[in-house]
């Protein structure tokens, strides 16, 4: 058998044909590969943004909006309130009457207590009633979120302000309470007219304080934030009441209040203010306000004043204020300068010599910057003469000591006499008086010039130049810079302190938005001269207003005070004093170049210095200077000039001198005025004499 033949032959594999895989299309798979891959780079964008975004906000450790700074007169009264750019006064939620912060919550956020910052279910609302009014009917930010925006944030309505203004507002509900979280909105939103917060929106609009608000003022200011301008009762009264009722509806609907008391709220009087209530409108205290703000940014910086909300209480009585304001009217009208200031200009400023307290201070004629109370460096002429006599009465001298008025020269310098006449010997009471130049000089060359200097910066004086003034010119005013009417007054301070300086005030307590005493007044004085000299200068200085060159300033109770009127008339003063308050009063042309037409201390100043302390002094019982121990009969001494007292009865002599226009008058004692122009009034005693300004042809 065929070994071949034999061999099994394996049966023929069945072919099975496979169906052809159907590949997917490449776009379909480009189309997901594509999508995959955007929601990748958009989920890694987001989480990009998100991580810089968060790492970019701000810390809401330290939610605290500038505050205005509030100044109070002496008797806590406001003043005006001070700030930068954002008017506002803080105050604490226990403060805000309850009605009012229901007000808010039922308008703006009535789920604010139930949320965590972001109000899902407000938003969806707000979606479907923007879409029911086809327009933007409501908003879906809480009261977070507008804290956040608005302590954080701009206005800008962007993607990315939506989501930080969303993350901060999740941070601030995690750090604060609710009532914190409430407070701090209700002081920071915008009310319009300027005002920032509920408080001072309060004065702007009602002049009253939040907590004495009525229903019916707090739906007003509840109405506000949605739209400051369109809803001021002020641009749209009609507008601002559609408002209102708006929110007393909401405070009914979510049973804040009764459907009764919104009635009657609607239908009350609001007592608008006739005119926004100015925040920082200093009118005519624009001088001493200015001084204030300026001694707390020199301690605190410019910072504190502006944006901490300081309560500044100051030492200034408005009654005395308003007095010195009225006097200051007297001056005349020359021209107005390029600046639109009337000149000559003017200054007053009173204090009390005691504890320094600045009463009143009027530093100009306008609204300019130049305080010329405290910043003005001027001549001061013959009231520079009291230093030069309280240094002769601490070199030995007194009120009788004798002097010689006769044609003298110092050095190659020969002084006169306003009348250009000499009077004889005659006493340092008399020459004080009548302001005799002569006298002054010698009186300086006696006692020598480097110990006046010395003793008037003691007294106050801190514009000396001790090395330019060594001069015997300065006896009678001519100083190398001047002096400001604020250093004369303290150094007139030191007489009627009976020898005690005491350095001036304006602030007597300061108070940080926490109610924290920053600072509190301390008297600040120093005994520069013996109680004995500075009463023997008042007395003769009493002479002064008595019978001398004063004469107009007498107001019918004891007064010391001495005038001071520079070369050609370019400054004119009136410096003086009673045991309880010490005024200063200067006028000059701000140039220094322009003459004052032949006024002199003894007219203009003389009268503004008795009108304002008649008023200012009104209810203050008037009482004598204090006579201190170890003062005997020379401090009265010096009534009669010897020299003279013998031509009292010539009457010839003293009718011509009357005729002669030269400013000059025979006194009782036979002494005559040198250097002012005297009162017309012999004696004063119970008159209250007066002299008209003299006036310049351009204003006849």
């Amino acid at each position: 058998m065929n070994p071949s033949s034999s061999r099994a032959i394996p049966p023929r594999r069945r072919v099975v044909k496979k169906k052809p895989v159907k590949k997917k299309s490449s776009w379909k798979r480009s189309f997901w590969l594509f999508f995959i891959l955007f929601i990748l780079i958009v989920a890694g964008a987001g989480c990009g943004f998100l991580g810089a975004t968060m790492s970019s906000l701000p810390d809401v450790a330290n939610i605290k909006p500038a505050a205005s700074s509030q100044i109070y007169d002496a008797n806590g009264d406001l003043i005006t309130t001070v700030h930068s750019e954002e008017n506002r006064v803080p105050v604490k939620l226990a403060t805000i009457p309850k009605k009012l912060q229901n007000a808010f919550i039922a308008t703006e956020d009535n789920r604010f207590y139930s949320h965590h910052g972001i109000d899902p279910i407000g938003i969806l609302r707000a979606v479907w009633v923007n879409i029911v009014h086809d327009g933007v009917a409501e908003g879906g930010s809480t009261i977070t979120q507008q804290l956040a925006r608005n302590a954080f944030l701009t206005q800008d309505r962007t993607f990315k302000r939506k989501i930080m203004e969303a993350l901060l507002a999740l941070r601030i509900e995690q750090r604060y309470t609710k009532d914190e979280i409430l407070e701090m909105y209700m002081n920071q939103i915008y009310f319009g007219q300027g005002a920032y917060g509920v408080q001072t929106a309060s004065h702007v609009y009602f002049g009253k304080d939040v907590q004495d608000l009525s229903l019916s003022q707090m739906a007003i200011l509840a109405g506000l934030p949605q739209s400051p301008n369109y809803y001021s009762p002020f641009n749209n009264l009609k507008a601002a009441k559609a408002r209102q009722a708006v929110v007393l509806g909401q405070m009914v609907k979510y049973d804040y209040l009764s459907q009764a008391d919104a009635e009657e709220a609607k239908q009350a009087d609001i007592h608008l203010l006739d005119k926004p209530q100015s925040s920082n409108g200093y009118g005519s205290m624009g001088y001493f306000v200015n001084y204030v703000i300026n001694e707390v940014s020199e301690r605190y910086g410019d910072n504190a004043i502006y944006k901490e909300g300081m309560k500044i209480y100051t030492t200034i009585d408005m009654k005395a204020q308003r007095a010195a304001e009225k006097a200051m009217e007297n001056l005349p009208d020359y021209y107005t300068d390029e600046n639109g200031l009337r000149q000559p200009q003017g200054a007053l400023i009173s204090i009390n010599p005691h504890n320094g307290h600045i009463v009143a201070m009027v530093g100009g004629r306008g609204t300019d910057s130049f305080n010329r109370a405290t910043m003005a460096v001027r001549q001061p002429g013959s009231a520079f003469k009291p230093f030069v006599y309280l240094a002769a009465l601490k070199h030995g001298d007194n009120p009788g000591t004798i002097y010689v008025d006769k044609p003298s020269e110092f050095h190659g310098w020969k002084p006169h006499n306003y009348s250009r006449k000499h009077y004889g010997a005659m006493t340092m009471r008399n020459a004080v008086a009548h302001s005799n130049n002569i006298v002054a000089v010698l009186a300086a060359d006696k006692v020598g010039m480097s110990n006046v200097l010395d003793l008037a910066e003691k007294m106050g004086i801190t514009t000396l130049d001790k090395k330019g003034d060594n001069n015997l010119a300065v006896a009678l005013g001519g100083l190398t810079n001047g002096v400001t009417p604020i250093d004369m007054a303290v150094a007139y301070g030191v007489l009627a302190n009976n020898g005690v300086k005491v350095k001036p005030v304006s602030i007597t307590k300061i108070v940080d938005r926490n109610g924290n005493i920053v600072e509190e007044e301390s008297l600040d004085e120093t005994r520069v001269v013996e109680p004995k000299y500075a009463y023997m200068m008042t007395n003769m200085l009493e002479s002064v207003i008595k019978y001398g060159t004063g004469g107009n300033a007498y107001f019918g109770r004891p007064a010391a005070g001495k005038t001071g009127t520079t070369d050609e008339e370019k400054d004119a003063w009136f410096a003086g004093y009673t045991p309880d308050l010490v005024t200063v009063v200067w006028m000059g042309d701000d140039s220094g170049s322009e003459t004052l037409h032949g006024t002199t201390g003894s007219q203009t100043p003389a009268i503004i210095w008795r009108q304002y302390m008649q008023a200012a002094l009104a209810d203050t019982p008037a009482s004598n200077f204090t006579v201190p121990d170890g003062v005997g009969p020379e401090a009265y001494a010096g009534n009669t000039n010897p020299a003279t007292d013998k031509k009292k009865d010539d009457k010839d002599k003293k009718d011509k001198d009357k005729k002669d226009g030269e400013g000059d008058l025979d006194n009782d004692d036979g002494t005559t005025s040198n250097d002012e122009s005297p009162s017309k009034s012999k004696s004063n005693k119970g008159k209250d004499p007066v002299i008209t300004p003299k006036s310049s042809k351009s204003s006849q």
